[in-house]
Parts: C-alpha cells; sequence; structure tokens
C-alpha cells in the first residue's frame, strides 16, 4: 500500500525526492520506481496506457504528499538551499505545529510537518507544564504524557 504520484520526468522526479526529502529508490521497474516513506513514482506515459486516456492535469492544488520531520529547524534550513517553489513558507499553525509546503517539480504539493512530538518536546522544554501544553495544542493532556516520556 503506497501513495502513487504520476510524473513527467522520472529522473527529475527522483532527483527531487532524494535530494530535497532524502527518499531513496527501493525498487526500480523502470517506468515505476518505489521510494521509501511510502511513495511510488510512475510516468505519465505508462499511465496514461493504464487508465486510457490523456486527460491527466498537474498543479490542481486539490492534494497533498505529508511528511513529517523530527529535527524541523534543520529540515526547513536545508529547503532554503534547494531550488523549491514554495506554496508558502515556514509557518505555524494554531496548534503549534510548524509546517511548509512547496512543489515537486510536477506541481503535487508536498507538505513537511514538525513531528508533534517533537512539538510537545518544545512547549514543555519552553517552560509550558503538560497541562498548559495540552491546552495549547488542544490535545489531551495523556496524550502530552506519551510524546515526552
Amino acid at each position: 500500500m503506497n501513495t502513487m504520484l504520476v510524473v513527467t520526468n522520472m529522473d527529475k522526479a527522483v532527483e527531487f525526492y532524494e535530494r530535497v526529502l532524502g527518499l531513496d529508490v527501493i525498487m526500480d521497474f523502470g517506468a515505476n520506481k518505489t521510494l521509501t516513506g511510502g511513495l511510488v513514482l510512475q510516468t505519465l506515459e505508462t499511465y496514461k496506457e493504464f487508465i486510457g486516456t490523456n486527460d491527466i492535469s498537474f498543479g490542481g492544488n486539490n492534494f497533498e504528499i505529508y511528511f513529517e520531520e523530527d529535527n524541523f529547524d534543520k529540515f526547513a534550513a536545508n529547503l532554503r538551499m534547494c531550488d523549491v517553489q514554495y506554496v508558502h513558507p515556514v509557518k505555524e499553525h494554531s496548534w503549534g505545529q510548524r509546517v511548509v509546503r512547496f512543489y515537486d517539480p510536477d506541481g503535487h504539493i508536498i507538505e513537511v510537518g514538525e513531528n508533534m512530538k517533537a512539538v510537545c518536546k518544545r512547549f514543555i522544554d519552553s517552560g509550558m507544564t503538560p497541562e498548559q501544553t495540552a491546552e495549547r495544542m488542544d490535545v489531551p493532556v495523556e496524550y502530552v504524557n506519551e510524546c515526552v516520556q
């Protein structure tokens, strides 16, 4: 069970996912490549054959692929050195999780969020109590306690 993205240039897509997200090809079938993280890339040409139509669109901003990072600050710093088109720069959601969204070479939205355990730890390390952290994140205090153990 994986998520599959249709790509217009397999080499360019693989290079992007390796360089930007640190994924590796674990199975290579030529027109179809499985990467670590549960992502599969399929060439546009073969996908057209599979579904029997040329009516395929890119860049619809109607879905995203989501990843989490334990060290979000390091990821965000490395991302700034990559040539990516941002949907938006790093921002913090109301529950405290920091995220960034950007496009892959075919216009698919990639979201990378701070691991929720790291969010809990960041709040606790800043001096907040587990109860304050739970209220700030709108989660049960039991969740916070599990995250920081």
